[in-house]
């Protein structure tokens, strides 16, 4: 290994032991949506000054440990650990109706284990196959964004709901950078993210400020949770994912991985749910189907995150998908670190910090860290650790802790004013949410069509 690539290596290392162990605990929390979590948290990694391949490394390593553990709350609790698990959480509630919770959750991991090993080539290889057209991509960048939005919100709960929601959200966003332009003269795009992400969070705080909201939130006696027993390995040996999977499982979890790997612009979750429905229709056996599934879809949760952030950052450097435009945003745009011009497109990111050998390489360290670490504890420790998280975390205490964090993110960069628009986004977004179903993902794409598609659209 040359001298020069020592340093970027042991970042990349450190970051992802971090990575791995911070959100292989919080993926044991149910409800930590993705965006909320992942993306604020590395847009703090970035800001604090941690080279290109810390950054990278931080952000795969977060995305697969999360991907991992989320399985415990989702198949032994019977609660979404995040977003992307609530496609598998009718397969596994019957799983545990069935005594067989134990079993959804080592072929859960197991299918995300093998589509990581898939996706981060295969990612790879389509990028350098789209790299030669990144100029004429560009050119086109905000008519694309326009379709994808559309596309993006219409393969959400919402549907046409939210499609039509696009409207009033980008006339908000288009009317508060107007507002800051005026006052400030700059940009709050990680304000902006903030509110996106933290858009649910938000409109729950304000709920619980109303007579109404509270009457809706509130719950009588303690909150009461069904946890399977726990069944252990033979002798306790740690299982190898090539061996929990039938070569069915095997070849079904593959398959999807790599066909999820090249749709890069579609929502993880719609990938998830029409993987999962596929594969479920060509077999017939109620167990084999149930687990197949459930491996699947877990499965597709980490090759849609990993194709999502790789492709658009080697072959592009814009956040052409919903996970980049999500919880991967401040990989692209993270001022005064990365930048994006909106009117040009020239960027300032990790597309033109590293090189694809670089991505490939730090890649890879993240993948065998936080498998490394994730796979094995929630193998051995699962039921221990979801009784720990349900009986001894507190709710109130992590939702406390990202608010703060938000505050201190939106205050450093520009003040009250900052913090205002965070608030008004995550608002607005947090209500399109909760009543629309017009998730995280879609208003990340209507951002960037209100940066990049309306004035093109004003120019001519």
């Amino acid at each position: 290994m040359s001298a020069e690539l020592i340093e970027p290596v042991l970042w990349a290392i450190g970051m992802a032991l971090l990575a791995a162990v911070l959100f292989t605990g919080i993926g044991l929390i149910s409800g930590t949506d993705e965006t909320a979590t992942v993306a604020p948290i590395a847009l703090l990694v970035i800001l604090l000054g941690v080279p290109p391949a810390g950054v990278i490394a931080f952000f795969l390593a977060a995305v697969i440990a999360k991907h991992i553990s989320h399985a415990v709350p989702t198949t032994l609790l019977g609660i979404p650990g995040d977003t992307t698990a609530v496609p598998m959480l009718r397969e596994a509630q019957l799983l545990r109706a069935l005594g067989v919770p134990h079993l959804a959750l080592q072929k859960a991991i197991s299918g995300g284990v093998v589509a990581v090993v898939i996706a981060i080539p295969l990612s790879i290889i389509f990028a350098l196959i789209l790299t030669p057209f990144a100029e004429a991509i560009e050119a086109v960048a905000p008519w694309i964004f326009a379709a994808a939005a559309v596309l993006v919100a219409y393969t959400s709960k919402g549907r046409l709901g939210a499609v039509v929601a696009l409207i009033p959200f980008v006339l908000v966003i288009v009317g508060l950078q107007a507002f800051i332009m005026e006052q400030k003269e700059t940009t709050f795009t990680t304000s902006f993210f903030l509110g996106i992400a933290t858009g649910p969070l938000i409109f729950d705080l304000f709920a619980s400020l109303s007579p109404a909201g509270r009457r809706a939130m509130r719950q009588e006696g303690k909150r009461e949770f069904a946890l399977a027993p726990d069944v252990r390995r033979p002798g306790g040996r740690l299982p190898n994912p090539l061996k929990v999977l039938d070569r069915t499982q095997l070849a079904y979890t593959s398959g999807s991985a790599a066909i999820t790997s090249a749709t890069f612009v579609f929502s993880p979750v719609a990938m998830a749910v029409l993987m999962g429905e596929i594969v479920g229709s060509r077999i017939k056996n109620g167990y084999r189907r149930l687990t197949t599934v459930a491996t699947v879809r877990n499965g597709t949760t980490e090759s849609t995150y990993l194709a999502e952030t790789l492709i658009p950052l080697i072959a592009i450097g814009l956040p052409l998908s919903p996970v980049a435009a999500g919880p991967a945003a401040p990989l692209f745009n993270a001022p005064p670190v990365y930048t994006l011009d909106t009117e040009t497109g020239v960027t300032n990111n990790l597309h033109d910090l590293l090189t694809t050998g670089q991505f490939a390489l730090f890649a890879v360290i993240a993948a065998v860290i936080a498998i490394a670490i994730a796979y094995p504890f929630v193998m051995k420790n699962a039921h221990r650790a979801a009784t720990w998280v349900m009986t001894s975390v507190s709710h109130e205490a992590i939702i406390a802790g990202f608010a703060a964090l938000i505050c201190v993110i939106c205050l450093y960069e520009g003040g009250l004013l900052a913090l205002g628009v965070t608030i008004t986004v995550g608002l607005v977004g947090g209500l399109f949410n909760r009543m629309i179903g017009m998730h995280a993902g879609v208003q990340f794409m209507g951002y960037y069509v209100a940066v990049l598609t309306v004035p093109a659209i004003l120019a001519l």
